[in-house]
Parts: structure tokens; sequence; C-alpha cells
């Protein structure tokens, strides 16, 4: 069947199935009617078009809570040249020192965020590299597009600097610079002598300037490395008590079961917050020439939510060396992440994966329903799980302050005076 088109001024949509926590914080999947009228969610109003939706899914605006907006759609002028991790750091730093200036990254940017507005997403955190001085650069171009965009999609940003960069004159003028953008401190974690100065030196400049940490971890198979249990020790021992994210945890998946359930029991008590980021590490991890991949990269999903471990899932990256493919569509996200986590046979109730979770991590405005609440709605062609995820849901109906929105997605050849090669 065809969705049907929802007409202006108040409308009372009625057999949808919604989810439970959305509206009363319950669990599962609840056949319910919404009555949108003046851009929100209404009890009753007067003078209600009826709109019968036969039984579709439909879900609050999606939060993307990990995304790299400022590398986004550089593929095609460098491309990932095996496909590996190294690869595509290689091929990054490349690209960045030659052709990020302002105008550059905030054409990708906005590209980006036209695709992610058309999917039906209404919050983002994006990492910014940040090492100095593309840090000034990129966080100018931030702050524009953040004001530009605020009317439809609500931005964060959070730096990305290697964990020795903490150790440089320069980390102190990137935290300000974060801080004066109301931003996130954002590391990327790896082994080495220096790691616990690093971890300290970098709590150190969150508390000092009230920021919200999220750290880039332990992104290989190799069952040795395991800086995640040195970041959950250092927020108990230091009781950091702002929102914590990391994300990745790849290697969780590779080593020894009872290495892995104690660090997780270290992340619980942490109080941590993990985004797992699916599509990108299956295609990043256990990579090897002519070699079938024995492993997916994902990290440890079922075991967290046993311990109380809020998980969420996101986009990460996008047509860059990172990750070939995207569209910045939290729909894809979710039919991904069931496949490739089996979501799918499980008690937790998965939806709060992109919806409450990301929102309580970022400090977004919680996903809601409910009479009050803006009306944000993402509605999908199918009745069902198994029909929601056998298809793209290219027809899928987004409304946004109780309107339907134009879902036409920017044409790729707009980037092409920006993709030439060297």
């Amino acid at each position: 069947m065809a969705l049907p088109a929802i007409p202006a001024g108040p409308v009372r949509l009625t057999n949808l199935r919604v989810p439970a926590a959305c509206l009363d914080g319950g669990t599962g999947m609840v056949t319910t009617s919404l009555v949108i009228a003046d851009e929100t969610f209404v009890e009753t109003a007067d003078s209600v078009s009826e709109v019968d939706m036969a039984g579709a899914i439909a879900f609050p605006a999606f939060i993307d809570m990990h995304t790299h907006l400022d590398k986004g759609h550089i593929w095609p002028r460098s491309a990932n040249p095996d496909g590996s991790f190294e690869g595509a750091l290689g091929a990054v730093r490349g690209d960045s020192a030659v052709r990020w200036s302002a105008a550059d990254v905030r054409t990708r940017m906005e590209f980006s965020l036209r695709c992610a507005f058309a999917h039906g997403t209404r919050a983002i955190r994006t990492h910014l590299d940040s090492h100095a001085p593309q840090d000034a650069i990129s966080w100018g171009v931030f702050r524009e597009i953040r004001q530009d965009w605020s009317d439809r999609i609500a931005l964060q940003a959070a730096c990305l600097v290697a964990c020795p960069y903490v150790e440089t004159d320069e980390f102190t003028g990137t935290a300000d610079l974060v801080a004066a953008a109301d931003g996130v401190l954002g590391m990327v974690t790896y082994p080495n002598q220096d790691l616990q100065l690093q971890l300290d030196g970098f709590f150190a400049a969150a508390e000092a300037r009230g920021l919200a940490v999220d750290f880039h971890v332990d992104e290989t198979m190799d069952p040795t490395v395991n800086t995640l249990k040195s970041i959950a020790q250092t927020v108990i021992a230091r009781e950091f008590d702002a929102p914590v994210v990391v994300g990745h945890l790849c290697s969780l998946s590779a080593m020894d079961e009872t290495e892995a359930m104690h660090t997780l029991d270290l992340v619980a008590r942490a109080g941590l917050h993990v985004v797992s980021l699916p599509m990108c590490n299956l295609y990043l991890q256990d990579r090897h020439a002519a070699r079938t991949p024995r492993n997916r990269g994902i990290t440890l999903v079922h075991e967290m939510t046993a311990r109380g471990i809020p998980v969420s899932f996101s986009s990460d990256n996008t047509r860059d060396p990172f990750y070939a493919y995207g569209d910045m569509d939290m729909l894809e996200v979710m039919r991904e992440a069931t496949r490739i986590g089996h979501l799918d046979h499980s008690v937790f109730d998965w939806t709060r994966a992109y919806l409450q979770h990301p929102a309580t991590a970022c400090g977004f405005d919680q996903p809601s329903l409910a009479p009050g609440a803006s009306a944000d709605l993402v509605i999908c062609n199918a009745r069902s799980w198994t029909e929601l995820f056998s298809r793209p849901q290219a027809d899928r109906v987004v409304i946004r302050a109780g309107a339907q929105i134009d879902r036409t997605l920017p044409d790729y050849a707009e980037l092409d005076p920006l993709m030439e090669t060297a």
C-alpha cells in the first residue's frame, strides 16, 4: 500500500504502531492515535481531519549521536586505497591537509544535513577533526551551520584529537575553542606508555571547563587492546560526573571472555554511555587482502544491556575513507544493527537505542509522542519489523513541527566541483 498524504491543519492519525516508551515509558510497540495541531501533539482538536494509517509503524524523529560531518563525501577524491583502518587514516590526513577550507567543509556538511533531515533526523552530534590549525576552521564553520540549521536539526560537536595531543601546548587552545562553542571534549584512545597521564590531563581539562566527554575507543580487533578499562577506572577514581560517551569498543568482541566481562562491570559502575557503530566497524575491521573476514567488529551490546549499560547505535562516517557508503539515514542504521547484532530475538526494547538513550547521552530533548511534544514523526510503509527491515522505506513520510516535509534528497552532482582529484 502507499502511505497517505498528511493534510494540513488539525489531523488525527489513527491506527499507528509506535514505541510505548515515547508515550508512557512502557516497552514494545503499541497501537494508538496521534492528534496534531499547531505544530505539536495534542489531546484533541476542533475540526480535525482523520486519517487511518492502517497499522503503519511510526517513530519520533531520530537522534544520530556519532557522526563525522567534516569528513563526509570525500571518497570520490580521496578513496581508501585498501579498505583498511590504516588506509582510511592516511587518506583522510592527506585530504584534510590540502582540501579542508571553510568553504569545502561547509558544503559537505550541509549536504549531509540535507540528507539527514530528509530521512527524518532531528538531532546530531558530530565529531570534528581538531588538531590545530584545522580546529579553528572547522569549529568556525560548525558554529555558523548550527545557527543556520537551528530550526531543523539540533547540532552538537565534539573535538576529535589523538591522545598524545593532550600533552601539547595546542590542546589548551582546542579545549578553550570547544568550551566557547558549547561543545564536547573528545579524544581517540590507544595504548601507549603515557595513556594514564593523557587521560588525567584530558579529564582535568573537561572538569575545568564543565564539559561532557566523548571517546573513540579500541577500534581494533586486537584482543590485547583495552583502553576502555583505563577510561572507566579513571572516571571512577576522579568521580567525574559529567556524561561520558565511549564509541566503537571493537576489541571487546575479540578479547578473553573473563577480561571482557570484568571490563563491562567497570563500565556499568562508571555509568558510561556506549555508542556502537556497526556499519563502519563491519566495513573496516578484520579486513585483509584476499581473505574473508571472520569477525564482525560490533561490540558486546547484549552483554552491556544485561548490565544496564545504555547502548545507542549511530551512523558514524558517510562516503569517506572510513566508510564508503551511508546516507545519514537512521532507519538504515536500525535495519543493519538489527541484522549485524542479532537484535531481533531479544527481550530488550532496542528502539531505545535510537531514541531515549542517545537523547540522554547527549542531553537532547527526550523523544516524545505525548501531548505537548513537538509533532516530529517518521511514518514507515510497514506494519511489522520484518516489513520495516525488508525494504529501504524510501517512501516514508516525515513530519516536522506538524507539517509533512519534502523528502527530496540532494543530488551527488552538486558536490562535483569539490571532487577533483590531485
